[in-house]
């Protein structure tokens, strides 16, 4: 029998040990290059980048050509069936008012506003059968961004985080770098982490504007580098000291590791964001040669290749330095003048500039990634929440299609210069409508480029085991 005091000692000494030998395995993983990773099959890829459209690019004007609206541009529309439009779109068939031309040895027909991606199309895998289930902007943004139509579940940057863990520890494993001028839909929900761990969501960052990281330095000017350090070191005391009452709070874990992400980002991300030794030819590429210019109009497609390719330039850079997963987005919710796109009203007008300067800076990044040798273990996903009517809205708009639009990937294992799937005639429905492919299937396939089975990867929450995937998706085998 042993006396209180004695099973005390013995107990502290227990836990101890546990401790320490936790500790020491965390050593000698970070001392091997990182976590310990045990993967369901072999890897081809270790990072993603994902190119997110928000307001639904039309796949008719951009990557997806139909010859017969140009036949039958200004007639009747008939699709055959009754249709659920979202506002009044379902006026004449309406050609594309840009032309399309072939391009690579692939021969893939791309319009003219993102021409630029002409030189990379033998690297892209287009998925033009994709379908939605909603026509609602909020809804159609979270499933493509979670895989669930409502709020309350982590995007695909969370899970990746979450089921491979950081490569580099002085920068976030999953940023977003969200348009400019705003978020799109549902806003930060969009890349949360929910129900997983805290320390999964997306840190955002704005690389246009004078502070892209929010607080990530004392703005004051009484406060020094010591003081500043002095202050972290106080609350890390405080917080560490409450985590023992609280045991198992993922909140204040990941606000630990935040604040310790924080000090070590101090150093390490003014480095990632700053493009200044970067080549005239690489600032060229990206469309950043300019910057500092005026534009006369409201939208100019130079200017939209400043905006986006300053991000895709961005996440090159934060990528070799080691972030796991990088979103970015084009486009945000802010209502009018009209900045996304949502082209209710006027394709040309709308989708012209953004294209334009989408299709420059995807196409450097593409580009830069290959010239590096990083395209073959990185993927690049293009994304929109839904395609756009074959039919008008007005006289130059068109209406949301949630029944067919176009994703791509390359990179990372993925086949270069393939078609997978149809839309039909007119680019209203999958051709084979038995047959779509869904969001899901892609987040299939991306997991299982990175190692990771997607009916696999799973966290117990209220008495479900949830993935990504829910309960469907299947890996895209000829796309691989």
């Amino acid at each position: 029998m042993q006396n209180r005091r004695e099973f005390v000692r013995q107990a502290g000494t227990n836990f101890g040990a546990l401790a320490m030998a936790a500790m020491l395995q965390r050593d000698v993983q970070s001392a091997s290059g990182g976590d310990v990773e045990v993967l369901h099959n072999p890897p081809k890829a270790k990072r993603v980048v994902q190119l997110f459209m928000a307001g639904a690019a039309s796949h008719i004007d951009l990557f997806d050509h139909k010859p017969l609206l140009e036949k039958f541009h200004g007639q009747e529309s008939d699709f055959g069936e009754p249709v659920e439009a979202f506002q009044n779109g379902l006026g004449p068939w309406m050609k594309s008012p840009f032309k399309f031309a072939r391009y690579g040895k692939s021969g893939k027909q791309l319009s003219e506003v993102v021409a630029p991606l002409g030189e990379c199309v033998d690297d892209i895998a287009f998925v033009h059968n994709m379908v939605g289930k909603t026509g609602v902007h909020s809804q159609a943004t979270y499933l493509q961004a979670t895989g669930f139509q409502r709020p309350g579940f982590p995007g695909m940057g969370a899970w990746v985080s979450y089921g491979l863990g950081a490569i580099n520890e002085n920068l976030p494993t999953f940023v977003v770098l969200p348009d400019h001028r705003g978020f799109a839909s549902n806003g930060p929900k969009n890349w949360g982490s929910a129900f997983l761990p805290a320390s999964a969501q997306g840190t955002t960052i704005f690389p246009q504007r004078e502070n892209p990281i929010d607080d990530l330095t004392a703005q004051a000017d009484f406060v020094t580098a010591a003081g500043d350090r002095d202050g972290l070191a106080v609350l890390d005391r405080m917080n560490r000291r409450h985590l023992q009452q609280h045991a198992g709070d993922s909140r204040l874990e990941a606000r630990i590791r935040s604040y310790e992400l924080a000090a070590a980002m101090q150093l390490s991300a003014p480095e990632a964001l700053d493009i200044s030794g970067e080549t005239a030819e690489t600032m060229k590429m990206y469309g950043l040669d300019r910057i500092g210019a005026t534009y006369p109009d409201a939208i100019n497609p130079a200017e939209e290749a400043e905006y986006f390719g300053r991000k895709c330039l961005i996440a090159r850079r934060l990528l070799e330095r080691g972030v796991r997963f990088v979103q970015i987005w084009s486009g945000n919710d802010n209502g009018f003048p009209r900045r996304n796109w949502d082209s209710h009203e006027d394709i040309e007008r709308d989708h012209g500039p953004l294209a334009r300067g989408m299709a420059v800076g995807t196409a450097a990044l593409l580009k830069d990634l290959k010239r590096t040798g990083m395209l073959e273990d990185t993927i690049v996903l293009w994304t929109t929440e839904f395609g756009r009517m074959p039919s008008t809205q007005g006289s130059k708009g068109r209406d949301h299609n949630p029944y067919v639009f176009t994703n791509w990937m390359a990179g990372g294992g993925i086949r270069g210069g393939v078609t997978y799937g149809e839309s039909d005639q007119w680019g209203y429905k999958p051709l084979d409508r038995m047959h779509p492919t869904q969001v899901y299937d892609i987040h299939a396939t991306i997991l299982h480029q990175l190692g990771i089975d997607h009916k696999r990867l799973t966290v117990r929450h209220d008495g479900v085991d949830r993935r990504l995937t829910d309960v469907h998706g299947h890996v895209i085998g000829d796309l691989i």
